[in-house]
């Protein structure tokens, strides 16, 4: 964990924000299926075979949109539909200043917890195990990474919330959990 300056990460988030084409406004035409698939484990692949060009998976990712439990590749004029195993992004590194939590997706996408940006436990689709995940944007949502998780996990603590204990994490005043003891 290293120290940075939060105004710089508000101001990248904004940036990053502004960058992202407005997919959620586009509803073009369904055009079929295209063979690309996310992996559990966040790894892109097309026609099986993983996509290892990073600026190709940013642009892919900034055109990707949920409608209910499926996703698709987005334009103005076409939409195709790829595979997720479990959801498109994972979270792989963590940072805490001055009381915020901020999250940055395999993608390199940068989230700063809070109620816009909850975390919430969710079942893994690929294995059924309730894991803490991040709302990235546009209603696609990030899984905490094994290590991110057990290093957020030391920082937590134990509370009652519904009558049952949780492991309990705050960002700023948005209070979270990573999942019932």
């Amino acid at each position: 964990m290293t120290t940075f300056d939060l105004g710089d990460f508000q101001k990248q988030i904004s940036t990053q924000n502004v960058a992202l084409p407005p997919v959620d406004k586009w509803d073009p035409d369904f055009c079929g299926d295209i063979d690309i698939q996310i992996k559990h484990d966040g790894s892109w692949f097309y026609m099986g075979t993983p996509i290892g060009r990073k600026s190709l998976v940013k642009l892919f990712a900034s055109v990707l949109k949920r409608e209910d439990d499926h996703y698709f590749l987005v334009t103005p004029v076409e939409k195709v539909g790829i595979q997720v195993e479990d959801v498109p992004f994972i979270i792989t590194q963590w940072q805490k200043e001055n009381g915020k939590l901020v999250l940055t997706t395999n993608t390199g996408q940068i989230i700063l917890v809070s109620s816009e940006n909850p975390i919430q436990i969710f079942a893994d689709k690929k294995t059924g195990i309730y894991l803490p995940y991040a709302l990235v944007h546009r209603n696609l949502w990030a899984r905490l990474h094994q290590n991110v998780f057990y290093q957020l996990a030391e920082l937590g603590e134990e509370r009652v919330l519904d009558g049952k204990r949780h492991l309990m994490l705050e960002s700023s005043d948005y209070h979270f959990s990573l999942g019932e003891l």
